[in-house]
């Protein structure tokens, strides 16, 4: 198979822990940083993928910005040479405000990178302490200019709401703060309480000034006008972009296509004749490292996705769409249909089935009403 594919690369470094992250990264740096870098290129090169053309790709992490430059670079040569891009290919970096300087910012775009998500999450400082994060508040507006001085035309903006202690009024003002910086795309995460992170042992003993269930619900629907009355549309129940700036990397995923790997921890799912076949990178960067390094099993996980899990997941990620699921080729609940349409969740236009502006906040249970068994 020689189709386009999207590629996604982890790199699990940063600077630090954030509190909420239950991601696989780690605080390290020094030399487990440019083994990791070498490991990665050396995956690439070895890949029996090696070939297929790159429909987009995205670095994630982790801080993909906390890598030095020349690192940071090299890993996207080996993509490109592996995976030549096709014309007009989106090719994107995470990117931590407090970890980039306008030099970085004009490599990165001289090797190609051509897309920007700055992870900005508040503009309060008393949210940037609470969260862990590196950066102060004015260091996005820095971030975005220096980027837009490096040649980047296409930049994100990653929010949180539903912090401890946030209040509505808050949530505006950090709306309208990244609003004002004329960003292509926005996406909009409500702060979830994951096992294994510090803010999940602080909420264990009653340290988490959260949000209740309305105010989230109140702040999701402020966000959905904001953005829109800035002319960022919302497409998917997180994402606004301008017209025609979706992160189309993303969209691969909730089309449920395929996607190609490399990295520690990086996830990948690809077609095999019976169907998906996911996998999982080692993620610890030792482990990883050691595993490409020695020639030993490089995957944690994997699994192959039997076709009821399969048609499980297109409906779980192409309701996310405000295009809508398309439900041909889809086994669908005909009694969990009625219930979610009674409960006003969702409408049909066509052969597609779109969430309500309510079954927005209910996505979940849709997918499981929706889903046969």
């Amino acid at each position: 198979m020689n189709d386009p594919v999207a590629i996604y690369v982890h790199t699990p470094f940063c600077p630090s822990k954030c509190g909420y992250c239950d991601f696989n990264s780690y605080a390290l740096s020094g030399d487990i940083m440019a083994r990791t870098s070498a490991a990665t290129i050396q995956e690439i090169q070895q890949s029996p993928h090696r070939g297929r053309p790159a429909k987009t790709v995205f670095f994630g992490g982790g801080t993909p910005t906390y890598l030095p430059t020349g690192q940071l670079t090299a890993i996207l040569e080996a993509i490109v040479d592996a995976h030549p891009p096709i014309e007009g290919c989106e090719i994107t970096s995470e990117a931590n405000p407090g970890t980039i300087d306008f030099p970085k910012f004009k490599a990165m775009r001289e090797a190609g990178f051509n897309r920007l998500s700055l992870g900005a999450q508040s503009f309060q400082t008393h949210d940037l302490i609470q969260l862990g994060r590196i950066h102060a508040p004015d260091h996005v507006a820095q971030a975005v200019a220096k980027a837009r001085a490096a040649g980047f035309d296409n930049l994100n903006l990653d929010l949180m709401f539903a912090l401890p202690g946030q209040s509505l009024r808050a949530w505006r003002q950090n709306l309208e703060t990244a609003l004002a910086l004329r960003p292509e795309h926005l996406s909009l995460y409500c702060l979830t309480i994951e096992p294994n992170t510090r803010f999940y042992r602080h909420h264990l003993r009653g340290l988490l000034d959260l949000p209740g269930e309305e105010l989230q619900i109140a702040m999701y629907d402020v966000a959905i006008e904001a953005c829109e009355g800035s002319g960022l549309y919302q497409y998917e129940i997180s994402n606004f972009a301008k017209t025609g700036r979706q992160c189309r990397h993303n969209l691969e995923y909730w089309h449920a296509r395929e996607y190609l790997a490399y990295g520690p921890g990086a996830v990948g799912c690809h077609a095999v004749d019976k169907g998906k076949f996911r996998y999982t990178n080692m993620k610890h960067p030792e482990r990883y490292c050691e595993a490409i390094e020695q020639g030993l099993p490089l995957h944690c996980d994997t699994e192959t996705l039997a076709p009821e899990d399969e048609d499980f997941e297109r409906i779980m990620l192409g309701l996310r769409l405000n295009a809508g699921l398309p439900s041909q080729n889809l086994a669908l609940d005909s009694k969990g249909l009625q219930t979610a349409a009674a409960r006003g969740w969702i409408d049909r236009n066509g052969d597609k089935i779109i969430l309500t502006g309510k079954g927005r906040h209910f996505c979940s249970e849709v997918a499981v009403l929706l889903s046969p068994g």
